[in-house]
């Protein structure tokens, strides 16, 4: 599946996290500088790639509150690498959303996205968080979907079939996401067009192509035209 011509899209939708946002170097900042209070430091590449596993396993469950996925998973992988934490001390990884901080290219890369198309964001994440991570995004968006508002967490499709019926089907869109598994994999299965932001040169594996492959979110808004 190629993407649209370019004049036959209307929609672009993004994940934010990983995406617009560097949420691998926020969870890490806040981490290591809670940790080093208690004297405590850690291989952060094991650490950061265990905490994506664990958070997915969590996210994977009853539906709750992000902030309530980040402590869960803050209190289990620092036990796991042999820090006892509090789970009353764990508030300061939600807490820290306010300091991920995005990609050095994607502000600009969205105000030109936003110039040639409706734009949104699709998003796991509650409310209340993405609310604290949009002053660090200027451009005005047309669409918010996240975790809380279809009460489930991708891979689940609740996010992107809510997507479709907002903006009327799935005719004229577009994702972008950096993640294969929550982004990629689902919207190939229903048939939308989706640029894979590999930041960290995943392999595929064995797993379907994303419609196009990229590095960076600007090297995905150049594909879409918006130079």
């Amino acid at each position: 599946m190629p993407l649209p011509k370019l004049k036959d899209i209307n929609w672009v939708t993004t994940d934010c996290y990983g995406t617009l946002i560097d949420w691998e170097k926020g969870i890490l900042d806040a981490f290591s500088k809670e940790a080093d209070r208690d004297g405590f430091s850690f291989d952060e590449q094991a650490f950061i790639d265990r905490f994506l596993e664990v958070q997915a396993e969590i996210m994977s469950g009853s539906y709750e509150l992000y902030a309530e996925v980040l402590r869960r998973a803050a209190v289990r992988v620092a036990g796991e690498i042999g820090w006892e934490l509090e789970p009353s001390r764990a508030q300061f990884l939600p807490d820290s959303v306010a300091r991920w901080l995005p990609f050095r290219e994607a502000n600009a890369a969205m105000d030109r996205l936003g110039k040639r198309y409706d734009v949104g964001i699709v998003s796991n994440i509650d409310d209340k968080l993405l609310g604290v991570s949009r002053r660090h995004l200027r451009t005005e968006l047309d669409l918010v979907v996240t975790a809380q508002q279809v009460r489930s967490y991708k891979p689940d499709p609740a996010h992107f079939k809510e997507t479709a019926r907002r903006i009327g089907g799935k005719k004229g869109w577009v994702h972008i996401g950096s993640g294969y598994e929550s982004d990629v994999g689902p919207l190939l299965k229903m048939n939308v067009p989706v640029i894979w932001v590999n930041r960290r040169g995943e392999k595929l594996e064995g797993r379907k192509k994303a419609t196009a492959e990229v590095k960076t979110f600007r090297d995905a808004v150049a594909r879409l035209g918006a130079k």
